[in-house]
């Protein structure tokens, strides 16, 4: 019993001292003790350093729910999310101001680093004894306490670094804070400038990659989500990418572009992550462990959550939230050619628009046919053709969480998952923060701003690395034209365009379109217009007319190409300073 209430305490005075707040800006943490148990002697209990680096992962969040159900996609022109009262609509309607947020994740991300920096101070000092770390292929040294105590601070630099970019990305730049602060400092901080955050991420991604193993499988299998090098390098390249991109190379510096394809080739060439075979199952945990392509992910959620907020209507009445927009299905390229669907010698055919197709259509956007691959849900685990046409009973106007699109999200929907009156069988998945086909893109992209058509054919065989991949097997593009392949002009320019469809096709509702057209310095030509639909019309139970319409009339100014500092935040630290236009 003596023990059982240690660890209570223990737990309690983790939380509180992660999570002690001043003014609700920068957490306080420091412990006042209580309970006759002292600061002192929860680090010196074996097991309370290795609970307390676990309470900083739990600032990990997965992205799957951010309002009702919302993906961040439908802040994007990706999709349009069915609930027209969700908040996530602030993102396009132009009503996004410091008193209306969404997504703002500035408190929990200096939570996490708060907890972070605690731990890096208290570490040293802290009683840690060695535990079972067995690392498949590593001799004895890398077992010993010393080594252990550098894994682990490894990977409180490398969650610090990725708090601080989750806060660069959306706010352009941060107050770098790289201690635990206390309730006599000054908590009313300005923020540093986009470089010299770039600087401190790029140290910390570095800080860890010097103690960390170099890959998911060095760590034995029930460790297998924590971080390792590869998750800093993909950090760092994504950083990288962003520095690079003319959101923030304003003088169009080529040196920042070939510092972002260096980074992404130094994971690259580890030769430890690759495009995993089965594209559809990339986000279900296989066997317990994460797949080949899988570089870092959360911990896995045991749920049917994810396809009752976004299957169809028909399907044991899910609520159908994301309804992926025409723009979004019309980049997806033919199958045949490879080519374009706006190539007059694609060999799109109009009157029958979802045939032969790029098969990761399939995969991540459920519309009208019976070839889609059906989700198995419902108790009587039958499969359940989709029928968006108007009348059918996942059909447009059906009821308020019917598509208002003409199409349901497919993408991370599990086969397995049943719901339903008397049936519940969850299914587990991470939501996955990078995998090895964005560090492909990352580098292709990089690569060609940097040297443009003189690397062309090393961004080919990137590109095609993807396009390759068992099930979906596009053709390959080629410089020159062999029948039967997908051909790119040979400039710099048309390469640009191949290479941002690739990366919105195989990217696409992973949060990675919403910040692209952002770091692009695009976002009032192509967020700034209406988003459009499909209305299906059938005409015989097997032929049907289709015909677009404005779904939905979109907002994108000059200030949204970053998130609005919280007016809260500002009250309590008003030397932040609101980003320009809010």
């Amino acid at each position: 019993m003596k023990k059982n209430i240690f660890y209570i305490i223990l737990a309690v005075v983790a939380i509180y001292a992660a999570g002690c707040k001043k003014d609700g800006f920068l957490q306080d943490g420091s412990f006042s003790g209580g309970n006759d148990v002292t600061e002192a002697q929860l680090w010196a209990n074996p097991d309370y350093a290795r609970n307390f680096l676990n309470n900083v992962y739990a600032s990990l969040s997965d992205r799957y729910d951010l309002d009702d159900g919302a993906l961040l996609a439908s802040g994007s022109d990706e999709a349009v999310n069915s609930n027209q009262n969700s908040s996530i609509n602030v993102l396009n309607n132009g009503t996004w101001s410091a008193v209306r947020t969404f997504d703002d994740v500035y408190f929990a991300m200096y939570s996490g680093i708060r907890k972070a920096n605690m731990f890096l101070e208290k570490i040293d000092g802290a009683v840690i004894i060695p535990a079972d770390e067995t690392l498949p292929a590593n001799n004895p040294v890398n077992q010993t306490l010393d080594s252990q105590i550098a894994r682990l601070k490894g990977q409180a630099y490398f969650l610090r670094a990725f708090f601080q970019f989750e806060l660069l990305k959306r706010y352009g730049s941060f107050a770098i804070v790289t201690k635990t602060l206390t309730v006599t400092d000054d908590l009313d901080l300005p923020r540093n400038s986009f470089d010299q955050c770039v600087k401190q991420i790029s140290a910390d991604c570095e800080d860890a990659i010097s103690r960390l193993p170099l890959s998911p499988t060095e760590w034995s299998t029930p460790l297998r989500g924590r971080a390792t090098q590869t998750a800093a390098m993909a950090l760092k390249a994504r950083l990288l990418l962003y520095a690079a991109s003319p959101q923030y190379n304003t003088t169009g510096d080529l040196s920042k572009w070939q510092l972002a394809a260096d980074a992404a080739k130094r994971l690259m060439d580890t030769n430890k992550h690759s495009i995993y075979t089965s594209y559809p199952n990339i986000w279900l945990w296989n066997n317990g462990a994460f797949n080949s392509e899988t570089i870092f992910a959360t911990s896995t959620l045991n749920t049917v959550a994810i396809e009752t907020n976004n299957a169809p209507i028909s399907y044991d009445a899910a609520n159908g939230r994301t309804n992926p927009t025409q723009e979004m299905v019309d980049a997806f390229e033919m199958k045949t050619t490879g080519k374009p669907i706006s190539d007059a010698t694609s060999g799109y055919v109009a009157t029958n628009p979802y045939a032969n197709r790029d098969p990761r259509l399939g995969f991540t956007v459920l519309f009208n046919t019976a070839s889609v691959q059906p989700i198995i849900a419902a108790n009587n685990f039958k499969s359940k053709p989709v029928e968006t046409f108007v009348g059918g009973k996942d059909g447009l106007g059906l009821n308020v969480n019917a598509t208002k699109t003409g199409y349901y999200m497919r993408k991370y929907l599990s086969e397995s998952a049943a719901w339903g009156p008397g049936t519940t069988t969850n299914v587990r998945r991470p939501w996955i923060f990078f995998r090895y086909a964005e560090v492909l893109l990352n580098y292709a992209e990089a690569l060609n701003e940097a040297q443009g058509v003189g690397a062309q054919t090393e961004i080919l065989r990137v590109l095609n690395l993807i396009r390759d991949r068992t099930g979906v097997k596009m053709p390959l593009l080629q410089v020159t034209n062999p029948a039967g392949n997908a051909y790119v002009a040979p400039t710099q320019v048309e390469l640009r365009k191949r290479i941002r469809n690739e990366r919105r096709v195989e990217l696409c509702f992973e949060e990675q379109r919403f910040y692209d057209v952002r770091r692009w310095k695009e976002g009032e030509i192509t967020f700034n217009k209406p988003v459009t639909g499909m209305r299906i019309t059938q005409i015989t139970p097997t032929t049907f007319t289709y015909t677009p319409f404005t779904v939905e009339n979109r907002v994108f100014t000059a200030k949204n190409y970053l998130y609005p500092i919280s007016q809260n935040e500002l009250n309590r630290a008003p030397k932040l300073g609101q980003n320009p236009g809010y």
